[in-house]
């Protein structure tokens, strides 16, 4: 069968899956209530974000059981981040399924038989993204809109730069990612992705930017999440600065002063995320190979100082 045509079909068929999940929402009342921390206001279906790993599924079965261990790793931290999102797991068990689940993509990727120093590198910064997704998950559009961002870019690359993996594993994760935007990059979105979602994609993203990483030898790949990063980071700072609990929920990452105190709409909000990582990207396909770290360090510090302009100008608005 041709690519397109079963892409097409998988497409289709994930929109229906996304469907049948809403009607499960709904029965056993799988929902997100607002509260004073939230950015929304409207009660709204949790969990819509399990798409992503039908995306992967979906991947796994047409393609002849590819990347197995990343299969059965992405599958464990879905189930336990799903079970969060329908009743409270205690942390350990969360961290048990994390870092099994770490384990086996470590596995996937071949990590076991690089030295120890990699492998401690390789938990911080899978901990951190996988962190990072899940915090900035909190309006309309934005974990959706920013994976696709990534995906897309990460398909040029295994195109036209580096052939690091399957592209029919991008193409699948595009169609749920699409698939999902759907009912999520809107006004009124029809569900939010949940810590199944967020959790879920971020794992498959780092797959995807671990194969990279490994074989093109160019850790300045990680600008394909700088935003993201830097926005993190800072937030964290700021926290720490201002001697709050960073592991408490709370409102004041950048995209959320915008969404909130300053009243931006989050679709709005969302695409300005998507165009600036967007064109952070473009730059840098765009430069020689051997100044891509220059670039990735001049990116980082533009970005950081765009993030403290915005705060010292905006964030006395800040509520909670």
């Amino acid at each position: 069968m041709h690519p397109i045509i079963l892409d097409l079909i998988v497409f289709t068929l994930l929109i229906a899956v996304e469907l049948l999940y809403f009607r499960v929402a709904n029965h056993y009342n799988i929902i997100d209530k607002p509260n004073q921390r939230s950015s929304h206001t409207r009660i709204t279906l949790r969990g819509g974000g399990v798409i992503f790993y039908f995306g992967a599924l979906a991947y796994f079965i047409t393609y002849g059981g590819a990347y197995p261990w990343f299969i059965l790793g992405l599958t464990l931290i879905t189930l336990i981040s799903f079970a969060d999102d329908v009743r409270s797991i205690s942390q350990g068990i969360r961290l048990l399924f994390h870092f099994s689940a770490m384990a086996l993509m470590f596995f996937e990727l071949g990590l076991f038989s690089m030295p120890l120093w990699v492998m401690v590198l390789a938990l911080i910064l899978s901990t951190g993204i996988i962190n990072a997704y899940n915090f900035m998950d909190g309006i309309n559009g934005i974990t959706g809109g920013y994976s696709l961002v990534v995906l897309i870019a990460l398909g040029y690359i295994n195109c036209c730069e580096v052939g690091f993996t399957d592209p029919a594993l991008i193409r699948m994760l595009i169609a749920a990612v699409l698939v999902f935007n759907i009912f999520n990059f809107r006004k009124k979105a029809k569900c939010f992705a949940g810590d199944v979602g967020s959790v879920g994609i971020a794992f498959s993203v780092l797959f995807l930017i671990g194969q990279l990483l490994i074989a093109s030898g160019d850790l300045s790949y990680i600008i394909l999440l700088v935003v993201y990063g830097v926005d993190s980071v800072l937030t964290i700072i700021h926290r720490v600065l201002l001697r709050e609990n960073i592991g408490l929920p709370h409102r004041k990452h950048l995209y959320q002063i915008m969404a909130n105190e300053l009243k931006i709409p989050h679709v709005f909000v969302s695409l300005a995320y998507m165009l600036v990582q967007g064109v952070v990207l473009m730059g840098f396909f765009m430069i020689q190979p051997e100044f891509h770290y220059y670039y990735l360090a001049a990116s980082i510090l533009l970005l950081s100082y765009l993030y403290i302009k915005f705060m010292r100008r905006y964030f006395h608005l800040h509520v909670y």
